[in-house]
């Protein structure tokens, strides 16, 4: 049954075995894949992969294998039609309403979600109970909720949870933006490049000897090489508030997944909102009475000391460049140039911005542009994050 499929994953390099692929095909007969396709690919990959690092090899495959199956409907051709055609300005913004949804679970909308799409038989616009548009309504799209479920258009303010009718297989390809899961993994795929720093070679090195010792015709010749030991010291540097809130989400995952990570020896955690000045702080909430002076930490690590800035890099001119209150005469006097000494005493930094260059800002677009000539930057996904761990950890 579509061997052709298995040669394809084998010939992407994923190890899936004679013995895996027969264990496919029994449940497949027994029917655990429920009649659909979406089942169908989970119960493929959990069968198949090995490994969460090979999840986008294999998606690729998958996709590309069986592109022309066409993608069950979540919603109707008809319904589609009407959020496709809206035919009415924009309602108004009713605050009690955004309140009111904004306290809805996810749970509790994919429920009235499938009851609206059962009630549902004609168009509707600027309202807060059908699917439709321009409204106040947890369904539709080009609407003023402030969660919910998208339905057609495009995406302008990037506040529904879920696009229906999206096919989401590709949870671990290179563009995703990461979950906890993810980042765990991708950190267990960079653990090879914090291993075998200059230590001395104390570690009895087993493969080398043989070799050695076979080519010298069976004299002895004893090799040792570096321990595998995890020296790296990681500071992690977090932006909170302000347009970073629409990312908590994705900055929470990323803080648990370092958090439990033992890829590195020491670690420590700070935050900031949009730029660092005199202080950092040890919560998101930015408490003044929960911080350690900037200072303390640029005299107290010392510059082997691997930093993260995580932060979509926008501000207004005066946030960045702007002398902030209480700046010394004799010290930095603006947040670039407490950028800048952080990027003069650790040689090894690197930004995570799980965002894209704006474009709609001079401004916003500006700062971002000094901050990625100061620091290597790299996008918040699973590519982004290998490269600049590679670029972090380089000697």
């Amino acid at each position: 049954m579509f061997k052709e499929f298995l040669y394809l994953l084998r010939k992407n390099g994923l190890k899936v075995s004679l013995t895996e692929w027969v264990s496919l095909m029994e449940a497949l007969d027994k029917g655990l894949h429920d009649s659909g396709f979406t089942s169908f690919y989970h119960l493929c990959r959990c069968l198949l992969i090995k490994s969460e690092t090979d999840f986008d090899c294999f998606d690729r495959c998958f996709l590309d294998y069986f592109k022309d199956i066409p993608s069950q409907r979540e919603i109707s051709q008809e319904l589609l039609e009407w959020l496709e055609k809206p035919n009415s300005p924009m309602g108004e913004f009713d605050a009690q309403q955004a309140e009111l949804n904004e306290q809805l679970s996810q749970a509790g909308i994919e429920a009235l979600f499938e009851e609206r799409k059962h009630e549902q038989w004609e168009q509707h616009n600027c309202g807060n109970y059908w699917i439709g548009t321009h409204g106040m309504s947890i369904f539709g799209n080009t609407g003023m909720s402030p969660n919910g479920i998208r339905l057609g258009g495009q995406s302008e303010y990037k506040r529904a949870f879920r696009v229906a009718g999206e096919r989401r297989f590709r949870d671990f390809r290179e563009d995703s933006t990461l979950d906890i899961r993810q980042f765990q993994s991708a950190l267990r795929r960079l653990r090879q490049f914090s291993g075998l720093v200059d230590l001395p070679r104390t570690q009895f090195d087993v493969e080398s000897t043989i070799q050695d010792t076979a080519q010298q015709g069976g004299m002895l010749k004893i090799r040792y090489k570096r321990p595998r030991e995890n020296t790296v010291k990681l500071l992690l540097l977090m932006d909170s508030g302000g347009s970073m809130e629409y990312y908590s989400t994705l900055c929470s995952a990323l803080f648990q997944a370092v958090s439990k990570s033992r890829h590195f020896r020491e670690l420590k955690i700070y935050y900031f909102h949009n730029c660092i000045y005199t202080r950092l702080y040890n919560e998101p909430m930015i408490d003044p009475k929960s911080s350690v002076p900037s200072d303390w930490v640029l005299s107290n690590l010392s510059e082997d000391w691997k930093v993260v800035f995580v932060g979509d890099a926008q501000m207004s001119l005066h946030e960045l460049e702007g002398f902030y209150q209480g700046h010394r005469e004799d010290g930095p006097r603006c947040g670039h140039d407490w950028l800048q000494l952080f990027r003069q005493k650790y040689p090894h930094t690197i930004w995570l911005n799980p965002g894209d260059r704006p474009d709609w800002g001079e401004e916003w677009s500006h700062s971002y542009d000094a901050i990625a000539a100061l620091f290597p930057m790299f996008p918040l996904t699973v590519d982004g994050l290998e490269i600049g761990m590679k670029k972090l950890l380089a000697r």
